[in-house]
């Protein structure tokens, strides 16, 4: 099966919608969306800027999408202790997290102090990972240790299932995380994915009734590119290269 990961468009944060820049990055992506005759299901965060860039792409296609509350951005705020910062559990400078040894680890990262520093954090890492992973199973993938087990034979047609998420950042790199088996903190600070930009995880099923994921594409802005319009640096902290 196949999982496409698109971020909303460039934000307004204040007022939970896009700047103008953001719809026009949207009007572009539902252009591509419309392209996509296979989809199979569409799902959606609850909040504003993600709903909106969303609204293009499902009117372009007449389609619904199904809206969960685990989809919202994995906003579980914590001290940054180098800057003092409140908010976000990222974005902290290198010379904080990359002297911490766990922050590599894909299960001792939940043992750090900054991270169990919001006793809300965790437990909400472990539902957004149970959310995805029952949305997996309605399609016949069941968890088993770090891959995935299914049985195809009677519902051949799954196997080829296209779902797509409209989305944010870090719940996207937090799903990530565990269908690939990386340390959060390590997508966090290390990968970015521009607003619309589109992501595509796919199944390799080289045995049959076993499945593991597999990224093909990591925030791509092809959509951009042909629409003549900028990629956006919301939440990357150099200059973005306009490919």
């Amino acid at each position: 099966m196949r999982i496409i990961f698109i971020r909303h468009g460039d934000p307004d944060y204040i007022n939970d919608s896009l700047t103008e820049k953001g719809v026009q990055e949207a009007r572009l992506l539902a252009k591509r969306v419309s392209k996509w005759d296979n989809i199979t299901d569409i799902y959606c965060s609850p909040l504003g800027r993600a709903q909106k860039t969303a609204s293009y792409s499902l009117e372009a296609i007449k389609r619904e999408a199904v809206t969960y509350e685990w989809l919202k951005e994995f906003f579980y705020p914590v001290d940054d202790p180098t800057t003092g910062r409140h908010g976000v559990p990222w974005d902290f400078m290198p010379e904080y997290w990359m002297e911490i040894d766990d922050m590599y680890d894909r299960n001792n990262w939940k043992n750090t102090e900054i991270y169990r520093s919001n006793p809300e954090l965790i437990p909400a890492y472990n539902e957004v990972c149970s959310g995805i992973d029952g949305i997996l199973e309605k399609y016949g993938y069941k968890r088993h240790h770090n891959y995935y087990v299914t049985e195809h034979k009677e519902t051949p047609d799954k196997q080829d299932a296209t779902i797509v998420f409209f989305c944010h950042l870090g719940v996207t790199f937090v799903m990530m995380s565990h269908l690939l088996g990386i340390s959060p903190a390590v997508l966090f600070h290390s990968f970015y994915v521009a607003p619309t930009s589109v992501t595509i995880l796919a199944t390799e099923e080289r045995i049959p009734g076993k499945a593991a994921f597999r990224t093909q594409v990591l925030g791509d802005t092809t959509h951009l590119h042909d629409g003549d319009e900028p990629i956006s640096a919301a939440g990357y902290f150099t200059d973005v290269f306009q490919m």
